[in-house]
């Protein structure tokens, strides 16, 4: 029921609740404010006859109205410094007190003063806080209890005239009952307003949002579709009732879309699927279906209070089509590119094979040339003799190394791991670059730390790893320089540096470290021979070991290449190192079928 104030209030209380951001705190603030006006204009109004029957010896109706009018002006003052729950706490306890002084002053137990004592709870919940409430509950056993007594104990009540009491009762509870009617009705309207703008507020966002919404019923009936659903569709939102959404999906896709549904108009539990969904077009030319890629998210409306096995289920669907077409040409392009670089391993390693078996015979008989095998020769024979010697031997190097890059690019590289002592590789590596550091006399320097540990790993792939970057370390030095390896235990790794005074790289070089084919100069003008594979493989090959690679160089200054080892190898077991160890693992692409080829298979 509401008040005869709530009609008056209800603009008042609207443009309250639209324009605060704690709305029913505003609106309760606002009512203890109001309440305080009622109690002193009541309190007010009576206070004349209050005087008059205080003159003719009946002091309870003054009592009453004074009481009234001065917990009216402190709850007001109260709110105006901005302490509410004072204020409300206040009238609380006015109105409980009003209500045991009526009750002693009537001996009977059922008196208006019990009355206005059950009101004090009813304000306490409208307007206060949880402690309040519960004060208030004991204050009125407290004043149960002691009419009770008076009422047993049949105690004396004070004399006074009729019409006295009849006052202070009127005043009484018609001040509380106002009160309570007042605040009841004033918040009861702000909830009502406040609900209502939330409904609207949420109605306004379900039509306007990018996403089609569409609410279940349990037993799976639309209830509702927005707006965005008909572009999503291209059909009214009425058509997509009954059956429109199961005729709507692919018929590959309906089982999912069923399984996904149940789970949680069943289960309660949110899913999220992508099926294909039939978009309608009135101005299409042909009669083929048009299908999209729909995302749907299934959230099931879960109500503590409602015991049914079945939830509502609240979908959102998104046009995801575009991002399908997307990864289908990702997908066809990752597959090019994988055959692309097979089909590139392949060539290498033929064209490798079938270089490299010429080569030895010309290496050979040259060196039978220059030997003076097959009789003498004069020395312009002899030196053309060595240069093809020469040449190759060069060419069996680049033969060589774009095999190792090609298995390591295949992942088709065999780790033998076994125990070894790394400075045991010093020796025979200084022979092998011997020749051409002494044709620039350039001294290599060895700097091994006593007491290393033997690491596990592969000594054929460590050997190369040294090999390549000494090479590289006297082919980028300047001669009559020093090339120094250095060899340490640095945690649990092997700590491998080989450190030139050469011509250095610059910053934006380093970063470009083990791509193959990269070379700081590769204009045709460049000083220095080289593939470019040398890093790349001694990267692979780290990388393989579970190894890292480090450069640190300066232009003028030379370079540190530094390798970290594991001492105890790679992180594969023993038995499983002789197997073949791919250096990158890539999936392997099967033929991609666009899943726009099966919309012919629809219903």
């Amino acid at each position: 029921m509401r008040s005869p104030f709530s009609f008056s209030a209800s603009k008042e209380i609207s443009q309250a609740v639209a324009g605060s951001g704690h709305r029913p705190e505003m609106l309760r603030r606002k009512t203890l404010a109001i309440n305080a006006y009622i109690a002193m204009a009541s309190s007010a109004l009576a206070m004349p006859l209050a005087v008059y029957f205080l003159i003719v010896g009946a002091a309870l109706p003054f009592v009453v109205a004074f009481i009234g009018l001065g917990s009216g002006m402190i709850t007001l003052a109260l709110h105006q410094r901005r302490q509410f729950d004072q204020a409300a706490a206040g009238q609380v306890y006015t109105i409980a007190l009003l209500g045991l002084l009526l009750t002693l002053v009537d001996s009977q137990l059922g008196d208006v003063g019990l009355g206005v004592a059950l009101l004090a709870p009813v304000l306490a919940a409208l307007v206060g806080r949880k402690p309040l409430r519960q004060q208030s509950w004991a204050l009125l056993g407290g004043i149960v209890v002691l009419g009770a007594g008076a009422s047993v104990l049949a105690l004396p009540t004070v004399a006074m005239a009729d019409g006295a009491y009849m006052l202070a009762c009127a005043i009484t509870f018609v001040a509380s009952v106002a009160l309570v009617i007042n605040t009841a009705s004033r918040i009861g309207t702000a909830y009502e307003v406040y609900d209502k703008s939330q409904v609207t507020a949420y109605r306004h966002l379900i039509e306007h949002v990018q996403d089609a919404v569409i609410r279940f019923s349990s037993d799976g009936e639309l209830l509702l579709a927005s707006r965005s659903s008909e572009q999503l569709f291209g059909c009214r939102r009425y058509e997509l009732t009954g059956s429109g959404i199961g005729e709507r999906l692919h018929v590959l896709d309906r089982p999912l879309y069923l399984t996904a549904f149940a789970d949680a108009n069943q289960g309660g539990q949110a899913r999220k699927i992508e099926v294909r969904m039939r978009r309608d077009d009135p101005h299409a030319a042909t009669s083929v279906p048009t299908f999209i890629w729909v995302e749907i998210c299934l959230s099931p409306v879960l109500d503590n209070e409602d015991d049914s096995l079945r939830f509502e289920v609240v979908a959102l669907l998104r046009d995801i089509t575009e991002r399908k077409d997307d990864e289908a040409l990702m997908a066809e392009a990752r597959r090019v590119a994988e055959e692309a670089s097979s089909a590139k391993s392949r060539f290498l390693a033929t064209i490798g094979h079938e270089l490299r078996t010429p080569l030895n015979a010309v290496v050979g008989f040259s060196e039978m040339m220059t030997s003076g095998i097959g009789g003498d020769l004069s020395e312009t024979h002899k030196k053309y003799a060595g240069l093809i010697h020469q040449s190759g031997k060069h060419l069996l190097e680049v033969v060589r190394m774009l095999l190792d890059m090609s298995r390591l690019d295949a992942g088709k590289f065999e780790l033998q791991a076994e125990r070894f002592q790394l400075q045991d590789l010093l020796e025979p590596c200084f022979s092998m670059v011997g020749m051409m550091s002494g044709e620039r006399d350039i001294e290599l320097v060895a700097d091994v730390s006593p007491g290393l540990p033997a690491v596990l790993a592969d000594e054929r792939a460590c050997r190369q790893i040294l090999l390549n970057l000494l090479s590289n370390a006297v082919k980028f030095s300047h001669p009559h320089s020093i090339v120094t390896v250095s060899i340490k235990r640095q945690g649990q790794s092997i700590n491998l540096s080989v450190t030139d005074r050469g011509v250095g790289m610059a910053p934006e070089s380093l970063a470009r470290v083990g791509e193959p084919f990269f070379q700081a100069n590769n204009g045709l003008d460049r000083p220095f021979e080289g593939t470019g594979l040398g890093l790349s493989i001694v990267k692979g090959l780290l990388d393989l070991h579970d190894g890292t690679l480090r450069t640190m160089s300066e232009i003028g200054a030379g370079t540190t290449m530094t390798v970290l080892l594991p001492i105890n190898g790679p992180a594969i077991k023993a038995e499983e190192t002789a197997t073949i160890t791919p250096i990158r693992k890539e999936p392997v692409a099967a033929q991609i079928t666009p899943w726009q080829d099966e919309k012919r298979k629809a219903q």
